[in-house]
């Protein structure tokens, strides 16, 4: 089965816009494949407004985020799989839910149809934050 991480992800977005709010993205800026802006990053981690007025061309799948932003008045496109988002919610009350960090790898390209997926380890990788 996979993941409902994105599925989860875009639909706090668009509940997060629907009550007028503005959607935050929390990001660990060091998961393998995420291109956010560096000047940004604090911790390893970097918030990012995802609003309509704040971004242009948002596309989010089931793989990855991205758009285009302007940082420090610099237009940047940004690129975030779906395991590095910690967090998804509102800036106005906190409001949303927070991830663990996937460290699961990929199945490697050359997996056939055959073979078995890797089985998931550990607890769930999702809470509700009030």
């Amino acid at each position: 089965m996979s993941s409902s991480r994105p599925y989860l992800i875009r639909a706090l977005y668009e509940w997060i816009l629907d009550n007028d709010c503005t959607p935050y993205l929390l990001v660990s800026a060091a998961h393998p494949g995420t291109a956010v802006p560096e000047g940004f990053v604090e911790g390893g981690q970097i918030v990012l407004n995802l609003s309509p007025t704040a971004i242009r061309d948002l596309d989010m799948d089931n793989e990855r985020i991205c758009f285009n932003g302007r940082f420090g008045g610099v237009a940047q496109q940004v690129w975030i799989p779906v395991g590095a988002v910690m967090a998804i919610y509102a800036r106005e009350n906190g409001q949303g839910m927070v991830f663990e960090i996937d460290t699961e790898t990929p199945p490697p390209e050359d997996q056939g149809p055959g073979d078995e997926p890797p089985k998931p380890t550990g607890r769930p990788s999702l809470k509700v934050v009030k």
